[in-house]
């Protein structure tokens, strides 16, 4: 008796468990406008390599001295690692050039940087690394 208590209680554990990671995962569509490209230069501030997405955020400088820090959301790490990309591919103080989906909302992240999907970050020695979006990531494109 008490082992099916336990299997029972274990199963809807890990029924919970799932149920939140789903909820806490987002498709492209729901969050991005495929039609609205921007490209970014700027210098990496961070790199988080975190689940479900990583995440370079660049710090972006315009014409008249404004600094904008923009979050640029990326593929799964274990999608980039099967791209070859790893957690050193892009460093703090990098100067990149990001081509990036906006957020359909474009409202800036609780942090304050605005908020895009990236494409393709490319590196000034003109090396491509972080390519593809979750556009392109099968668990979020429902494919």
């Amino acid at each position: 008796m008490m082992t099916r208590s336990l299997a029972m209680l274990a199963a809807a554990a890990s029924l919970a468990l799932m149920a939140l990671t789903a909820s806490a995962h987002h498709s492209f569509q729901a969050e991005y406008d495929g039609s609205k490209v921007v490209i970014i230069k700027g210098v990496v501030k961070k790199v988080a390599w975190v689940n479900p997405h990583a995440y370079v955020y660049v710090e972006s400088t315009d014409e008249k001295g404004k600094v904008t820090t923009w979050a640029f959301e990326s593929l799964s790490p274990n999608a980039l690692s099967i791209r070859g990309w790893s957690r050193n591919s892009l460093k703090e103080g990098d100067h990149v050039t990001v081509e990036a989906y906006l957020a359909k909302d474009g409202k800036p992240l609780a942090d304050g940087s605005l908020h895009a999907n990236s494409r393709l970050i490319t590196l000034a020695d003109g090396r491509k690394v972080f390519a593809g979006s979750s556009a392109d990531d099968d668990s979020n494109s429902g494919k």
